[in-house]
């Protein structure tokens, strides 16, 4: 039977093109929901520009044909606009019946009670899918690149293997006749002692799994203290590795390993022309100009967590305990820079070290956007906790982190590392596991 398909606002905010994604299907839009759309087409975030880029896209199929008959699209699917008939269908069941949303319901409800086609509402918004059920509709979430967190890539693994395995990884490197994602990590455990072990990682050009060294001198004054923490100083110092995600909850070290790393690139073996943070402003692009002052003056209460960061690694190192230098030397010396996400489409930004923390409140549109600023010899790592969502647009499935990961696990530019174990404190671990 052929499907129908009723959208909610939300879905197009998300995807711009949903209306293409349905294969020999009918698109339903209820005109509710280009009349809310309205409302965000003068936005300059995210949202902004995919309402706009959605009303252009329908505004060409005007061309095509009457939208309120149905426009064909790609000859085997159509997409037409409705609204709710009958002002009193289904009201009895409505508290607020000119509400958007309610209207929106009232116009999928209409047509599934008129079509002979088996009706889909797709919302993102929960509460919505569990009101059209109870109405007796089917409804969906939009979700084409959805990953549930308990099949998501953590990039690390432990294998129990022979004794020579774990030797031959620490000189040659071990073939040990299994397929790895690219840059993949693994603990190697001798079989016959658990204590014979070595920290490996996956070289896919030659095939092999290779150890770690058994010892890693300190980067900017900081050293891992646990093998998660190892395997992310391996990716950020790895110049071949342009891409770095690093996923864990609050208090794994992914921001102060990333900026420890960073510095290291920077000031001591000029790899990059400098460091470029940046963390989303919620919600993202939203107009700085409300505080006073500079860039750096209005972003600094979103940045006070990469600051304290900063202050504690310029404490770790020798040069900075000599000279007894804050985060504010780094940006006279042209060594950091920060970046609101607001400002960084259009650019492009060659040989440079850029952090994104937080990005688990972007979309994977936001985050196709800042991945392909990059410029030549630039290194980018992304930072968040997908379980610490503030973004009302997406969540722990199909948010812009987990969507990077989920992409880039099986190339070679590319690597990710979970850590699971926090190094903040005995509090913060306790609270972070049990609240």
């Amino acid at each position: 039977m052929r499907k129908c398909y009723v959208l909610d606002t939300n879905v197009i905010l998300h995807d711009p093109r949903v209306i293409f994604r349905f294969v020999e299907s009918d698109v339903v839009l209820p005109i509710y929901v280009i009349e809310e759309l309205d409302r965000f087409k003068k936005d300059m975030s995210g949202l902004g520009r995919n309402a706009r880029e959605f009303s252009r896209e329908l505004d060409e199929l005007r061309s095509h044909g009457e939208l309120k008959d149905g426009v064909s699209v790609d000859g085997n699917s159509t997409v037409r606009v409705a609204f709710v008939r009958h002002p009193d269908f289904k009201s009895e069941v409505f508290t607020h019946r000119d509400d958007y949303d309610n209207l929106i319901l009232r116009t999928a409800l209409e047509i599934h009670e008129l079509s002979k086609s088996e009706v889909i509402f797709v919302t993102k918004d929960a509460n919505l899918r569990i009101r059209a059920d109870i109405l007796g509709l089917r409804a969906e979430d939009y979700d084409p690149d959805s990953v549930e967190m308990t099949d998501l890539y953590e990039g690390h693994r432990e294998l129990d293997v022979s004794s020579d395995a774990v030797e031959a990884a620490f000189k040659e490197g071990a073939d040990l006749g299994q397929k790895f994602n690219a840059n993949e990590f693994m603990l190697l455990r001798d079989e016959q002692n658990s204590s014979h072990t070595a920290m490996a990682r996956y070289d896919q050009n030659s095939g092999l799994v290779k150890a770690l060294p058994r010892r890693m001198p300190p980067v900017w004054g900081l050293t891992s203290r646990n093998k998660e923490q190892a395997y992310a100083l391996n990716l950020l110092l790895d110049d071949s590795v342009k891409l770095v995600t690093l996923i864990g909850k609050a208090g794994t070290g992914k921001t102060l390993l990333a900026l420890a790393a960073g510095l290291q690139k920077v000031t001591e073996e000029s790899v990059y022309q400098k460091i470029l943070v940046s963390r989303p402003v919620l919600p993202m692009g939203k107009d700085l100009g409300y505080l006073p002052g500079t860039i750096e003056e209005k972003f600094e209460p979103w940045m006070k967590p990469v600051y304290d960061n900063l202050d504690l690694l310029l404490t770790l190192n020798k040069n900075g305990r000599r000279d007894n230098r804050g985060h504010a030397a780094l940006f006279d010396l042209g060594i950091l820079e920060i970046e609101p996400l607001t400002y960084i489409r259009g650019r492009s930004i060659p040989h440079q070290y850029i952090i994104v923390d937080e990005a688990q409140n972007l979309t994977p549109h936001e985050v196709k956007t800042i991945l392909t600023r990059a410029g030549d010899g630039t290194k980018l790592i992304f930072t968040g906790d997908p379980y610490q969502i503030d973004n009302p647009y997406v969540d722990t499935t199909n948010n812009g982190l987990v969507h990077l990961v989920n992409k880039f696990q099986n190339q070679p530019l590319a690597g990710t590392v979970t850590l699971s174990k926090g190094e903040r404190s005995e509090l913060a671990e306790l609270a972070a596991n049990i609240l």
